[in-house]
């Protein structure tokens, strides 16, 4: 398995990670436990290192989750969780505000020790900007805990480049975790470069569009009442028809490549910056297996100009998130 640093941190971790968030919650009935120890284990035995989760899945037990699984392998993996929400610990009810008061990261971070059965959080974001903790205090509080030794790394969450700045100035960030896909690709605007500039690296979750990028969707794909995609403007009929085209993109190189549509996404991904670090999320090892084998593929000079040609000219329908979800980024 290959290794990458985040950024000038001196954090290695594998070139691709494992998001754990849909083991537990989001993408239809929570997974079953042992099967998906099983296959975290199985991700470690084939060189993945680095793992992702946050209170907020499940809420709670995808901690819990990871915890157990990587209890007898600690020292080989990297752990990012995150904080940033009100949830209730006694019902694990998940209020609709972001809550990043100092007091607030720092009882987080001693649950997260206790579910996650570690004594420091290798990379703890906070998961979503909130408006009404200035961020100079957001990265205070992480830079205490850095000097507590109950955190190592700190990270941020779709956060904007001014934001990111002025946390950057407080506490050095290690990795800025967004959205980032070749059919979401408004980071390249500034968040990309403010990165680069800053020695930052970066960790694009959903990098497969939420599995619509592997090509095993089409127009009459229904999802269940559980699955959050059934909210998602990108996932409707109508979008999803009028979207095939970038799949259809993918699938052309990645005939020619011998590899998957998910493939030449994630290969793509991993040739724009040597500090990116996409972490698809899976419950099948079947899955995981193709996802790793992206590391393997190599897209040449005339790979890449005709995705950016192509995928120039495509207007992807649909926005990602509904309106009141948008509005809890800090984009």
């Amino acid at each position: 398995m290959q290794k990458r640093q985040l950024g000038n941190s001196g954090l290695e971790v594998s070139a691709i990670g494992l998001g754990c968030m849909g083991m537990s919650m989001s993408y239809g009935p929570p997974a079953d436990k042992q099967q998906m120890i099983t296959l975290i284990r199985e991700a470690v035995d084939r060189g993945i290192t680095f793992f992702d989760t946050a209170e907020a899945y499940g809420p709670f037990t995808n901690e819990n989750l990871l915890g157990e699984a990587i209890a007898p392998i600690r020292d080989q993996v990297v752990i990012a969780t995150k904080f940033g929400f009100d949830i209730d610990p006694n019902t694990g009810r998940r209020g609709g505000d972001t809550n990043s008061r100092p007091e607030h990261i720092k009882q987080v971070a001693d649950q997260s020790l206790k579910r996650l059965g570690t004594d420091s959080i290798d990379l703890f974001y906070q998961h979503r900007v909130d408006p009404n903790v200035p961020i100079e205090e957001v990265a205070g509080a992480v830079k205490e805990l850095i000097q507590d030794g109950k955190v190592k790394h700190f990270g941020l969450s779709e956060a904007g480049a001014q934001t990111i700045r002025r946390a950057h100035f407080i506490q050095p960030v290690t990795a800025l975790q967004s959205e980032y896909s070749i059919w979401w690709r408004n980071p390249e605007v500034d968040i990309i470069p403010t990165l680069e500039e800053l020695g930052i690296g970066f960790v694009p979750f959903s990098p497969l569009g939420r599995g619509y990028l592997t090509g095993k969707m089409d127009p009459n794909t229904t999802f269940d009442s559980s699955d959050f995609r059934a909210s998602l403007p990108r996932f409707t009929h109508e979008a999803m028809k009028a979207n095939q085209t970038v799949v259809d993109l993918l699938g052309v190189i990645g005939e020619r490549r011998n590899a998957t549509p998910a493939q030449i996404a994630l290969a793509w991904l991993l040739s724009r910056k040597p500090w990116i670090v996409p972490i698809p999320g899976t419950t099948k090892l079947h899955r995981l297996d193709e996802n790793i084998g992206a590391i393997q593929v190599e897209l040449n000079a005339d790979d890449l100009d005709e995705i950016e040609s192509v995928s120039s000219k495509i207007m992807v329908i649909g926005d990602r998130y509904p309106e009141n979800l948008e509005r809890m980024t800090g984009l």
